[in-house]
């Protein structure tokens, strides 16, 4: 397996079941006479982002992974949603930027070194940034987002969170 199949499919699964949940929050919020929006600035700790910096972190997350590892071009999100609306539209660009790139993109992402602006005059083997740091990261803004709609009420359950599987009759 190259790095595209360890993390196209399955990054541009998970921003979809993002979305999902956004669209859970939005009927939650409506069934109980809320503003969706006050979500955004909903947290699990004082000193953690916000939902909102929560899901363009794990947009971020997915479109700086395949970028690092294929080199092609990511697009540029100034981080200026403010609505859920816009959030749909973020993700919607992330998904849309994963199905530009193509296995053979990936061809030597293993053995690509990487550079991290976070980590000057360091690098590290594409293998290793995908597994070691890339992934870890996407996860985790991903789960802190999920956990988020999750406390506030939003019913979501382990179900969206994993969204379809590949699996077959036995």
């Amino acid at each position: 397996m190259n790095l595209y199949e360890a993390t196209v499919p399955q990054l541009t699964k998970m921003l979809k079941n993002l979305d999902l949940w956004l669209t859970k929050a939005e009927a939650h919020a409506k069934a109980k006479a809320f503003d969706v929006n006050t979500l955004l600035t909903a947290r699990l700790a004082p000193d953690q982002y916000p939902l909102v910096k929560q899901i363009q972190g794990t947009c971020d997350a997915a479109k700086f992974t395949a970028f690092r590892l294929s080199g092609k071009e990511a697009p540029a999100h100034p981080d200026t949603e403010q609505t859920i609306e816009e959030l749909h539209a973020r993700i919607g660009k992330c998904v849309d930027y994963l199905n530009t790139l193509t296995p053979g993109d990936f061809e030597t992402a293993g053995t690509r070194w990487v550079t991290l602006p976070f980590m000057p005059g360091k690098k590290i083997i594409g293998q290793n940034y995908a597994v070691e740091i890339a992934l870890p990261n996407f996860y985790f803004h991903l789960t802190t987002a999920y956990a988020i709609l999750r406390h506030n009420g939003v019913d979501v359950g382990k179900t969206d969170y994993i969204g379809s599987v590949s699996v077959l009759d036995a």
